[in-house]
């Protein structure tokens, strides 16, 4: 039995629809056919009742053994008050009142009903199980030229694995040699094939669509990127929400109460009314213990969250826990990172803005040039953009904090910000946004050139998306310059922007932020892990970009984008309310079915058959509905 239904059962102490059904389920299901034949002979047969009660007896022991079972254990355990001890109580006393066809009948229902739910949880694991099946089976590792087949988890670092067409990348790594084109949508979501070649880093769990590759191992299997993802999602129902709580908290304040006040129906009406009849009030009481057995709650809520979770990474997040799902759902201010979450963290030419007749060919091989030595990022994405042969410099002069000044052929080239202009008395300068590099020729000014962090494609729709009604407010918090920053947010549309900070000052703006949020609403923080770690873990919720390959990613977020793409977080928030709205219909249909039933029950307008059709029928329609979210699509 899986972990995720193995604690939602727990949780509510019901046991009965879990033990032994999903490892036989042809098993159970011969075993109530042979249950319902026997009934069948019993109930239609026209013969004596003495003949009919063998029939009786045997269908009801096949039928009700594990309900007993269960009953019997969880009394041992201190758990009086359950669905099995609800059935057996109720079913008993039809016995007593010699009501065989219908005690028989209450318990053959029920388990074909629970079997039913077991199927329904079952398919929704299964969908999840086939989504996250992530897990190499075997590494072709190559040693001394030869190949040989084993466990993942005995290739160490360093050695090189070879992988097929239609195979599992096994671990983390470099592409030594080989290239086609890689299957990645059980890690990422993403259905479309991404071009593979040497030299390319490549996680555990894709596939080589086409391509035979050599890949050098990089990480144990214990730290790839595979492993932590199958970890979380074993572990994600441990982290409980509060709906999950309070169903909890109910079903164990809502047992026993039901079992008091059915012994109330049963006694105190022959005790009140002189021509009231024991038999007739005891029946009504019997019948309301079976309506109100709790488990269309109590089965259908966690499975909620479980759907929910597993919608969530089929569209490529990860959730570690139903808790944070939920927080997801209640956002109220979005604090972004920038370098490496909005934008993508490498330094490019954005902007060529000549001067005079200078034209942008010119203008870019003067920079190039006096930039032919430096190693400083803002040199090479001067030098990558132009991709031009530049003439080497005779003298460079590096002036620290301001740029360069360099000298051929009697010409003069100045490359800087503008403190390097006024230096050297440049007039007529231009002045620019953001990063710039301000070229001159023998103390004329050529024009600027614009640098920066270009931003990810698809972001600014999604920030518009997120703006439009998913959250109250985006804010960027970032440790780039005011200038850097600002030109961003202005990009972006991002009204909030705190610059120059480190990772200290993030978590203090952070805190800020979180004091303004109204209660039960979330703060969030979007980063991409590495640096942004102590802020991840200080925020309400904290969502990872782009991280699977980052430890203090997976460690300090709640919420893992297998990309990095922001419209991730949107898909995330929608299915986040999606399934709550699904857990309130499923609580609201429960409580006033089950309520309405009752009442009838009480008044005796329900009998037996009726109460096993209401509480059976009511929780399969929950459980069908809390399948919904599994299957999410934008």
């Amino acid at each position: 039995m899986s972990h995720h239904h193995e604690s939602a059962c727990t949780a509510c102490h019901a046991c009965s629809c879990a033990q032994g059904k999903e490892g036989e389920p042809r098993g159970e299901w011969k075993k109530l056919t042979l249950a319902a034949g026997l009934f069948s002979l019993g109930f239609f047969l026209p013969v004596p009742l003495a003949i009919k009660l063998p029939f009786y007896l045997a269908a009801y022991f096949i039928s009700g053994i594990e309900v007993w079972q269960a009953c019997y254990s969880n009394v041992k355990a201190g758990q009086w008050f359950d669905e099995n001890s609800l059935m057996a109580v109720a079913t008993l006393g039809a016995w007593c009142i010699g009501e065989f066809p219908e005690a028989v009948a209450v318990m053959l229902f029920y388990q074909v009903g629970e079997l039913l739910q077991e199927y329904a949880a079952g398919k929704s694991r299964r969908s999840i199980v086939r989504l996250m099946d992530l897990r190499p089976d075997f590494a072709r590792l190559i040693k001394s030229g030869k190949e040989e087949k084993v466990s993942p988890q005995t290739v160490k670092p360093g050695e090189v694995v070879l992988v097929l067409p239609g195979e599992r990348v096994p671990l983390d790594g470099v592409i030594e040699s080989g290239s086609g084109h890689l299957d990645t949508s059980a890690l990422t979501g993403e259905s479309r094939p991404v071009t593979a070649q040497a030299g390319q880093q490549v996680l555990a769990g894709v596939i080589s669509v086409d391509g035979t590759l050599r890949v050098k191992v990089e990480k144990t299997y214990e730290n790839s990127a595979v492993a932590k993802i199958l970890e979380l999602a074993e572990n994600a129902a441990s982290k409980k929400s509060s709906a999950e709580k309070f169903i909890t908290r109910f079903a164990r304040i809502y047992t026993p109460a039901v079992v008091f006040a059915a012994a109330a129906v049963a006694v105190l009406p022959p005790l009140i009314w002189a021509d009231a009849s024991f038999k007739t009030w005891f029946y009504r009481a019997l019948i309301f213990l079976v309506i109100s057995c709790p488990c269309a709650l109590v089965i259908s809520v966690p499975l909620g969250f479980f759907g929910g979770i597993g919608g969530a990474a089929r569209n490529g997040v990860l959730i570690k826990g139903s808790s944070y799902l939920e927080q997801l759902s209640r956002l109220y201010t979005l604090a972004f990172d920038k370098t490496g979450t909005l934008t993508q963290g490498v330094f490019a030419v954005t902007g060529l803005f000549p001067a005079g007749n200078t034209t942008e060919k010119e203008l870019l091989k003067l920079a190039a040039s006096a930039e032919h030595y430096s190693n400083h990022p803002v040199a090479k994405a001067i030098l990558k953009e132009a991709e031009i042969k530049t003439e080497t410099p005779e003298t460079v002069q590096e002036i620290p904090g301001e740029g360069i000044c360099a000298s051929m052929k009697n010409t003069q080239i100045l490359a800087g910000n503008e403190r390097l202009m006024a230096r050297y008395n440049v007039a007529d300068v231009q002045a620019g946004r953001g990063t710039c590099v301000y070229v001159a020729e023998n103390g004329f000014f050529k024009g600027r050139i614009e640098l920066g962090d270009k931003v990810k494609p698809g972001t600014e729709e999604a920030l518009k998306t997120l703006q439009n009604g998913l959250v109250h407010q985006v804010v960027m918090l970032s440790g780039d310059s005011i200038s850097a920053a600002e030109k961003t947010a202005y990009e972006l549309h991002i009204k909030h922007v705190y610059a120059g900070l480190l990772p200290a000052g993030k978590v203090e703006i952070l805190e800020k932020l979180i004091s303004g949020t109204p209660n039960g609403l979330a703060t969030a923080f979007v980063g991409d892990g590495i640096n942004d770690a102590p802020v991840l873990a200080r925020a309400d919720l904290g969502i990872a970009m782009g991280a699977l390959g980052s430890d203090a990613a997976i460690e300090a977020a709640d919420v893992v984008l297998m990309t990095d793409e922001v419209k991730k977080i949107v898909s995330a928030i929608k299915i986040s309310r999606k399934t709550l709205r699904v857990i309130k219909q499923n609580i609201v249909f429960a409580l006033v079915i089950k309520a309405g039933v009752l009442a009838l029950g009480a008044a005796g307008l329900a009998n037996m058959w009726s109460a096993v059709f209401a509480d059976v029928g009511v929780c399969l329609l929950a459980v069908a509905n809390s399948l919904r979210p599994l299957y999410f699509k934008e």
